[in-house]
């Protein structure tokens, strides 16, 4: 979770993208209070706003290929919804790896046993109880 921030290339899952919003809407009113103060560090408030946006689109583009569709999707009034509660599309497509392959959780056939000659029984066991 949280690679690549800055980059435009990947799919990510909702769950990231959720939290990239939630940290986008806190850090986006950090800076509109230093704005609205009115004193010397306003300026750096000003620089602060470009990295801001730039990690949002970025986060938004890589959901957006999550769903298939190209980042400019997120421009769309109103897409940022079927970002964060549609599903993303299975499998592999054009923008990457599925997010949720990648931590694809223990498959007892690609067990392997430290004990010689065990491999057999336990795969044997495991098979007659799927069935």
């Amino acid at each position: 979770m949280f690679r690549n921030l800055f980059s435009f290339q990947g799919r990510i899952r909702r769950t990231e993208y959720g939290i990239s919003f939630i940290i986008y809407a806190i850090c986006y009113v950090i800076t509109l209070a230093i704005l609205q103060s009115g004193s010397a560090i306003a300026g750096i408030g000003v620089l602060a706003l470009v990295p801001l946006l730039w990690f949002f689109w970025s986060q938004g583009a890589k959901r957006c290929h999550d769903l298939g569709n190209s980042g400019w999707y997120q421009l769309i009034p109103f897409y940022f919804l079927a970002l964060i509660f549609q599903e993303g599309r299975a499998g592999e497509n054009q923008y990457g790896e599925n997010p949720k392959a990648v931590n694809d959780p223990y498959d007892p056939y690609d067990y392997k046993s430290p004990f010689p000659g065990q491999q057999e029984s336990s795969t044997e066991t495991y098979s007659e109880t799927k069935e």
